[in-house]
């Protein structure tokens, strides 16, 4: 059997593989509800052979969504939508989850076939918005407002009530985001995070809103659950965050319970230099592994089944987590299965066809 397609075990779950369905944000949404086109889409996914489906980056505030038409988990009316996908994702074999997210600075924006600029509140918009320090995003956007302690406790409350809402409807596992220029990861960076206060300056304090953010979400999820967490493992930009930072990160996760590092980059400042090419963040993903001694999940611009199982043959990551390739092909998994000399976990419906 090959490495993509062998279980792996994350506390008391199980993936029948290493394919994991990477969030993907489908701008869907009406008021953060789930609705068909979300149980079509990660379903599609689920019957396609991926071991771990996370939803895209729901929510944990109505004012933290990226767009009035993500998804959230910030309602108790957000939860029955979810568990009929997640029941549907478990009756075909996948593991469902998702990914729990602040959009910061970068909230209160359109649909990226709408421009993906800021939308004002006369627009469908909302403000304020909110932010380690106030600075936009890039120039013309709208400035956010420094959050004070007052607000970056409302935050670190409402991830770990959304968390509680992920179980209540089933899911399995909780991915955190701290990732691509959103809230948590402005905390982070130094280009981003500009406070003098006990959130900002010294990386220990840069990071403290993340290990507040874990801490609160390892409260109410259960110990037999896994959580991961989303980092952007460089901001590609001189005086920025650092693979550096992310493996010293890492370290420092590990005992607050983390089971695994998401590895992706960027996305925090607008005209960063990024070496875009096959398989190019998954350095990120083997420094993080090796140096921090906990799994990692490989993502971006991993497209082929020999690629992919050569990234986990050399250990350079546990998990294969796509995006782009699982829009364009739901069934890869039971594609690159029958290249890999495995059989897959072909639905009986489709048995004929493969």
């Amino acid at each position: 059997m090959s490495l993509l397609f062998s279980p792996i075990t994350f506390r008391g779950v199980t993936l029948r593989n290493r394919v994991v369905v990477s969030p993907m944000c489908e701008y869907s949404s009406r008021d953060g509800l789930a609705n068909d086109w979300h149980f079509v889409h990660l379903g599609s996914r689920a019957v396609g052979g991926a071991g771990l489906i996370l939803t895209e980056a729901a929510a944990v505030t109505a004012d933290g969504r990226i767009s009035a038409a993500d998804l959230g988990i910030y309602a108790d009316d957000h939860v029955e939508p979810l568990a009929r996908i997640f029941r549907f994702l478990e009756t075909h074999g996948a593991v469902p989850g998702m990914q729990l997210a602040h959009a910061g600075r970068k909230a209160s924006t359109a649909e990226p076939w709408n421009a993906g600029g800021p939308v004002a509140p006369d627009a469908g918009g909302w403000t304020p918005i909110w932010a380690p320090s106030a600075l936009p995003f890039r120039d013309g956007w709208q400035t956010p407002r420094a959050m004070g302690t007052r607000e970056i406790g409302a935050v670190v409350d409402a991830f770990a009530a959304a968390a509680a809402r992920v179980l209540a409807a089933g899911g399995k596992v909780v991915e955190i985001h701290a990732a691509h220029g959103y809230l948590i990861h402005e905390f982070l960076s130094p280009l981003s995070n500009q406070r003098t206060d006990e959130y900002g300056g010294s990386f220990d304090n840069r990071a403290r809103f993340l290990f507040e953010v874990v801490d609160a979400v390892r409260s109410v999820w259960p110990d037999r659950l896994p959580l991961f967490i989303r980092i952007s493992a460089t901001d590609w930009s001189d005086g920025g965050w650092t693979i550096d930072d992310s493996a010293a990160l890492a370290a420092r996760l590990k005992p607050r319970g983390v089971d695994l590092i998401d590895c992706s980059s960027g996305g925090n400042v607008a005209n960063a230099k990024i070496a875009l090419g096959p398989s190019y963040q998954v350095p990120f993903a083997e420094r993080v592994r090796r140096d921090a001694g906990m799994p990692t999940g490989a993502v971006g611009l991993i497209t082929e089944p020999a690629q992919a199982e050569a990234i986990l043959q050399a250990g350079q990551a546990d998990l294969i987590i796509m995006a782009r390739q699982l829009l364009r092909d739901p069934y890869w998994p039971l594609h690159a299965a029958r290249v890999l000399g495995d059989t897959g976990d072909v639905p009986v419906q489709y048995l004929r066809a493969f």
